[in-house]
């Protein structure tokens, strides 16, 4: 499918962050097309949990970023974090931030506290999420704090889709999970396709995160150092020796 078919609906350029003197992210250029999955591999402390804090806004104080980040064509660098939701940019954390004393669907609920269609009802969006996810429909009452790691992963994706969002940002989706469980999660980001969002993917597993996405960077100690097609990365041999090698054996 040509690029026109999958316009770009967010970039970065020259986004920088630090925390105090620290620079944990320099200079980073991406790009996200919308329909497709957009993967960033790299080491632990490399910075990619701090590229997906910068677009969305959340940098721990006494965090800062710099540079700018375009979502949609307009510059939303100054944009407050409740507006960039309100625009359509939603962000799973790694730690998922339940609320574990409320149930899965209130969890579910507050997901869609900015949404304010004309004549949509949070239980339209309910129902896409329960079909996608069964398990939480049939555990819609249960406390969100005795459901399993898994679980609480699909709640927490459940949660930033009920935003109806056109980039969705996932910070490390499989962390903690069986293979069985990370297997299901990532066939759900691979299905976004169908929806047209635009999956960034932060993924430790880096040969699952290659295999499922389309375009990828790898990030290492603040710098982006290599670019390309998710299939073409996976066959690099520099990629194979410093994050698929091991995943052979």
């Amino acid at each position: 499918m040509s690029k026109d078919k999958h316009p770009v609906v967010l970039s970065t350029n020259g986004l920088s962050a630090r925390y105090g003197k620290v620079e944990a992210l320099r200079n980073a250029n991406i790009q996200v097309r919308a329909g497709q999955i957009v993967t960033v591999i790299g080491p632990n402390g490399a910075g990619k949990s701090t590229l997906l804090n910068s677009i969305m806004g959340v940098l721990p104080a006494p965090g800062h970023a710099d540079g700018q980040i375009h979502y949609q064509g307009r510059d939303v660098s100054h944009d407050s974090v409740e507006q960039r939701l309100g625009q359509g940019l939603a962000l799973v954390p790694e730690k998922r931030e339940l609320f574990s004393t409320m149930t899965v669907e209130d969890n579910l609920v507050l997901g869609a506290y900015r949404r304010r269609k004309p004549g949509w009802s949070y239980r339209d969006g309910l129902e896409g999420i329960y079909t996608t996810f069964p398990r939480l429909k049939e555990r819609r009452l249960q406390l969100a704090g005795t459901m399993s790691g898994g679980e609480r992963q699909m709640i927490a994706l459940g949660r930033a889709l009920m935003s109806d969002p056109k980039v969705l940002m996932l910070d490390e989706p499989s962390l903690g999970l069986a293979p069985r469980v990370m297997a299901e999660v990532f066939q759900v980001i691979s299905r976004l396709r169908e929806t047209g969002v635009a999956t960034l993917l932060i993924e430790q597993n880096s040969r699952a995160a290659l295999q499922v996405s389309d375009y990828g960077y790898v990030l290492e100690v603040g710098d982006i150092t290599l670019e390309g097609k998710a299939a073409d990365l996976a066959k690099n041999p520099k990629v194979v020796e410093a994050y698929l090698g091991a995943a052979k054996h």
